[in-house]
C-alpha cells in the first residue's frame, strides 16, 4: 500500500466542519498506514470537543508538517490569539481562519511535505471578505499551481460529473461556453480518468447547453456551432467523447450508467441532478492539478452547526478518495516513467 500524508483544512469553524472532522478522525481507518495533518484552530477544536459528545481521538500538536508523526493525527494551529466560535453564524473571523489554514496547507503541498489535500467547506462570502478573492477552492488552487485547465469533478460510486462553466454566473454561461474550453475540459477529464482512476479507455458523455440539446437548432444553435465541433476535435485526439445529450433525458433514462465520466455545460445543469441521486457520500475532486485535492460534496450547513446531527460520511469518502487517487497516480507515473526508459 502506498503511504501518504493527508492535509485537512478546517474551513469555516462556525459550520459543521469540526463536528464532521471529530467524527471522521475518531475512525482509526483514516490514519491506518497513513498520516493526517489537521490545519486548524486548537481552540475551536477544544470548543467542539467539549460541546459535542463525540468519541475522542488522540492527536499531536506540531509546528511544521515535517514534524508529523506517521500513522496518527497531527494538528498545526493556524489561528493565533483568541478565537470566537459562533456556531451557525458567518463571520469574517471564521473566513480569515479558513484562509490562513488553506495557505499553510498549500505551502506544504508545494514543498511536497504533504501529499494530498482534503478541504472542509468554506463560506465564500466571509472568506472573500477576509481577502481570498476567488469563487472557491477550485479556482484558488488552480491559480496557486498554475493550472488554468482543470475540471471541478463531483463523484460518487456510480458517477463522475464535471462541468465546463463551474462557478460562473448564469447570465454569463452562454458566452463562457466555447469550443476551446470544452475541448480543454475533455482533455483534462480523459487524462484524469486514466491517471487518477485507472480507466484505460474512458467513455465521456457531453451535455448540450439548451433544452433537448437544442432540438437540431430549433432551441438554440450552440450545439451545432460549438459543442459538436468540440466533441469531434476531441475524438480526433483519441478521446471517446459522445453527445451532446439532453441532460433531463440522460438522467431520466439512467444513461449515465454507460459512461465513465460526464461533462455538463454549467453548474446547476450537472450538479443539481447529481446531488439529487446521492448527497451524503458525494465528494468534489479537482481534476487536472499537479496535486490531489478532494473535499466533501456539501457546504458549511450552518443550520446543523453544533447540534451533533451532521454525518461525516462525505468527509470520510473525501479522505479515502484522496488516498486512492494518490496511490493510482503514483503507480501510473511509475509505469509511464518505466515505459519511457
Amino acid at each position: 500500500m502506498t503511504q501518504c500524508t493527508i492535509g485537512i483544512t478546517h474551513g469555516d469553524f462556525n459550520g459543521i466542519n469540526y463536528e464532521i472532522i471529530l467524527k471522521a478522525l475518531s475512525d482509526p481507518r483514516v490514519y491506518e498506514n497513513h498520516t493526517i495533518i489537521l490545519y486548524a484552530s486548537a481552540k475551536a477544536l477544544a470548543f467542539y470537543r467539549h460541546s459535542l459528545d463525540i468519541p475522542k481521538f488522540n492527536y499531536t500538536t506540531i509546528q511544521t508538517a515535517a514534524e508529523a508523526k506517521r500513522n496518527s493525527v497531527n494538528l498545526i494551529d493556524c489561528v493565533s490569539g483568541e478565537v470566537k466560535v459562533e456556531p451557525g453564524v458567518s463571520t469574517v473571523e471564521a473566513g480569515k481562519a479558513a484562509f490562513e489554514a488553506l495557505k499553510r496547507a498549500v505551502a506544504d503541498l508545494k514543498t511536497h511535505t504533504i501529499d494530498c489535500l482534503v478541504t472542509a467547506p468554506i463560506n465564500k462570502k466571509n472568506i472573500n471578505d477576509a481577502g481570498f478573492n476567488f469563487p472557491g477552492h477550485t479556482e484558488y488552487l488552480a491559480a496557486e499551481f498554475g493550472n488554468p485547465n482543470h475540471v471541478m469533478l463531483l463523484m460518487n460510486d456510480f458517477m463522475k460529473m464535471g462541468v465546463v462553466a463551474g462557478h460562473v454566473p448564469i447570465a454569463d454561461v452562454a458566452q463562457y461556453i466555447t469550443k476551446e474550453r470544452i475541448l480543454h475540459k475533455l482533455e483534462v477529464l480523459h487524462e484524469s480518468m486514466k491517471r487518477d482512476f485507472t480507466i484505460t479507455k474512458p467513455r465521456i458523455a457531453v451535455f448540450g447547453l439548451n433544452p433537448h440539446a437544442g432540438d437540431n437548432g430549433v432551441i438554440g444553435n450552440e450545439e451545432q456551432s460549438i459543442i459538436i465541433p468540440a466533441i469531434q476535435a476531441a475524438r480526433d485526439k483519441g478521446i471517446m467523447a459522445l453527445g451532446p445529450y439532453a441532460a433531463d433525458g440522460f438522467f431520466g433514462s439512467h444513461e449515465y450508467t454507460h459512461f465513465d465520466a460526464i461533462l455538463g455545460m454549467y453548474h446547476d445543469q450537472a450538479l443539481a441532478p447529481f446531488k439529487a441521486t446521492d448527497f451524503d457520500s458525494a465528494v468534489n475532486y479537482t481534476a487536472g492539478l499537479p496535486i490531489v485535492r478532494v473535499s466533501p460534496g456539501h457546504g458549511t450547513a450552518y443550520n446543523l452547526a453544533n447540534k451533533n446531527e451532521a454525518s461525516p460520511e462525505s468527509l470520510l469518502q473525501a479522505i479515502f478518495t484522496a488516498i486512492d487517487i494518490f496511490a493510482a497516480r503514483s503507480q501510473y507515473d511509475t509505469l509511464v516513467a518505466h515505459q519511457l526508459r
